[in-house]
């Protein structure tokens, strides 16, 4: 695909307007499908293979600052797929890898897209995200207040709503970047926008509450605060930073007036008070969450090439629920360090791109929020298989590369 200059200094693809429309399509599509992940393969699986075919065939390029990124995560894969070995004829073992190694096929596909016509095609991510996270927040909600027929077997588990998605914990997670999208439309853009927004944010943040899940109440709140505060430095002038502020202090007295509301309701304030609580049986003791942590990181040690994936419960009651110890447990000591290294050095270079003024800086924030969010929760909980996770990675990528370009490019440059 040719490119050339357009106003602004930032490169603008020539195509045929079909073709771009298409393209662009196809990444709203990607957004909007993550949201349904109950059944496997799930839409976004078909929806990222499309976006495969279509952008392979009419051109897409793989740059130099991939290289970090296509290397950990191929050795991550590779180290997966050793420790697997050993143990392939057991249960889920060979899906697990091929979903690992399709995961880090998505990224850099994410990556190569977003860093060519970067704006349009966030723009369309972020409202196929919110789209999505709409859907899967009104049927949550309609699932737990019972409101369709047989609907709270399907929607709801454990009395907490889970949507379209498996685990009301991954529903609570998933929901986090569209609430931050809905919320920086709230802060930043005209009236009438401001108001459709909050009307969603509130949808999704309603449904992240009656998730129940804690990682999802304090990563809302804790990414939230970030993303405002980097808007805040990063605004263009006073008035705006002054919005930001005041806009965000409204959103918070009316979400405490809307938390207010809800434990008025007994059923609601009951699983609240239960699932507040930081005195959770599954957390504390030798074999509880955390005392498995210690447990398995001293096991780890002693065994470089790992048990293998999903073996992990044969030796403990649970699963890892850290998604850092995972690694050493069933790639070895070859994806306990890769898989770390990937993540640390995206948030290393994530903040080095925070400060950059190119014209998706808004999204940016929004999406590095959420990720560094994903990343402190993957301590207390398993991520490696989350498909917003490793869209928000291949996001994080193509941005950067993106933004390379976007600096380097002089703003004459001529047509290309």
């Amino acid at each position: 695909m040719a490119y050339a200059a357009a106003s602004g200094n930032t490169l603008a693809p020539v195509a045929a307007p079909g073709l771009l429309a298409l393209q662009r399509a196809l990444i709203w599509l990607v957004g909007a499908s993550g949201a349904i992940v109950f059944i496997e393969p799930s839409p976004y699986e078909i929806a990222t293979l499309l976006a495969t075919v279509v952008f392979l065939a009419t051109g897409t390029r793989l740059r130099l600052i991939f290289m970090p990124l296509l290397l950990l995560l191929f050795l991550l894969n590779v180290g997966y797929t050793i420790a697997a070995v050993a143990v392939m004829d057991r249960p889920n073992v060979t899906n697990w890898v091929a979903t690992s190694w399709y995961m880090a096929a998505t990224v850099v596909l994410i990556a190569m897209v977003l860093s060519e016509d970067t704006q349009a095609r966030l723009d369309m991510l972020r409202r196929g995200l919110v789209f999505g996270a709409l859907i899967a927040a009104l049927l949550a909600i309609a699932g737990y207040f019972n409101l369709v027929p047989g609907g709270r077997d399907i929607l709801t588990l454990y009395d907490r709503a889970r949507g379209t998605f498996k685990d009301p914990n991954v529903l609570g997670a998933f929901l986090i970047l569209p609430a931050l999208f809905a919320l920086q439309s709230v802060v930043s853009d005209r009236l009438g926008q401001s108001l459709r927004s909050s009307i969603a944010f509130g949808v999704i943040a309603l449904a992240i509450l009656l998730a129940f899940s804690r990682a999802a109440w304090g990563g809302l709140a804790i990414t939230a605060v970030f993303m405002l505060a980097l808007m805040v430095l990063t605004g263009s002038s006073h008035r705006q930073r002054s919005r930001i502020i005041i806009m965000a202090l409204i959103a918070v007295v009316l979400a405490a007036m809307l938390v207010a509301v809800l434990l008025s309701l007994d059923s609601v304030a009951e699983m609240f008070k239960q699932r507040a609580s930081f005195d959770q049986g599954y957390d504390s003791g030798r074999f509880g969450r955390f005392g498995r942590h210690i447990l398995g990181a001293e096991m780890a040690l002693d065994l470089p090439l790992g048990i293998g994936p999903l073996q992990f419960n044969r030796y403990f009651p649970e699963d890892t629920h850290n998604s850092y110890l995972n690694a050493f447990m069933s790639g070895g000591w070859l994806s306990g360090v890769c898989y770390p290294a990937l993540i640390f050095t995206t948030v290393i270079t994530g903040f080095r791109y925070v400060f950059v003024r190119v014209p998706w800086q808004k999204t940016y924030i929004a999406i590095f929020a959420a990720f560094l969010g994903t990343v402190g929760e993957s301590f207390i909980i398993d991520t490696d298989h989350w498909r917003h996770f490793w869209l928000m990675l291949g996001c994080m990528w193509g941005m950067f590369a993106a933004a390379q370009r976007y600096v380097a490019q002089p703003a004459s440059e001529p047509a290309r």
